[in-house]
């Protein structure tokens, strides 16, 4: 890890709100077809998939009271099917809704991103969103950002391995200046140390407090059930 490399600002990872509000309508427009078209007795994935889409459309649009229903119908489904990316993928959208329960959609879809080998990019965008919800000295926020450096190294491939990576350092350097104004190497390494974010068993351990305390106890599926399903190589 080299501070100085943290200067740069990243340009951050796709969101998948972006994108004019016309572009949104006519999103939402073709949910609304699809959903049509598969009919209420249609296949239950096939359902939640196209009502995940609309729900996405609506959040964009700033109507997460009406996409939240529907998002979390897709979560239940998608749970049951064992489709956990598309599970992380809906509980990020219940996130971007911005309602009650919010907090506790993105406490439960990180635990699933970082449980599950899946798209790096998503569990990256997860532990993010803990960085932009936790106040300026949150140790919560070295957490996650220690964590998206570690998975990004581990699980990234090919050719967005070196975008990924990079994007981590960058939020790990982010959090380190206004968790403790480190402006030199010097300082970053010694607040690593303090930290102790160079060792996941101790960070990886930290971050299922914080997951906690995001979830408030509301969990919606069975830990222990699905826990039983990762795989073990």
């Amino acid at each position: 890890m080299n501070f100085e490399d943290f200067g740069i600002d990243a340009t951050g990872l796709p969101t998948p709100f972006q994108g004019d509000q016309s572009e949104w309508l006519s999103r939402l427009s073709r949910a609304e077809t699809r959903l049509a078209q598969i009919g209420p007795e249609g296949a239950a994935l096939d359902l939640a998939e196209a009502q995940l889409e609309k729900a996405r459309a609506l959040v964009a649009l700033e109507r997460g009271n009406e996409g939240w229903p529907l998002a979390r119908v897709a979560v239940d489904v998608f749970l049951d099917a064992q489709r956990w990316e598309d599970a992380v993928d809906a509980f990020d959208v219940l996130f971007n809704a911005e309602q009650e329960q919010s907090l506790a959609a993105l406490g439960q879809g990180l635990w699933l991103a970082v449980s599950f080998p899946i798209d790096v990019e998503l569990t990256l965008s997860m532990l993010h969103h803990v960085i932009d919800e936790t106040p300026d000295d949150s140790d919560g926020a070295a957490v996650a950002a220690a964590t998206a450096v570690f998975l990004a190294d581990l699980r990234a491939k090919d050719d967005q391995r070196e975008n990924l990576v990079f994007f981590a350092n960058q939020m790990l350097g982010k959090v380190a200046r206004r968790h403790s104004k480190v402006e030199s190497q010097l300082q970053f390494q010694a607040w690593i140390m303090r930290m102790e974010l160079d060792d996941p068993d101790k960070f990886l351990v930290r971050l299922r407090n914080v997951i906690d305390v995001l979830a408030q106890e509301d969990w919606w599926f069975d830990r222990d059930a699905v826990r039983a399903s990762i795989p073990q190589d």
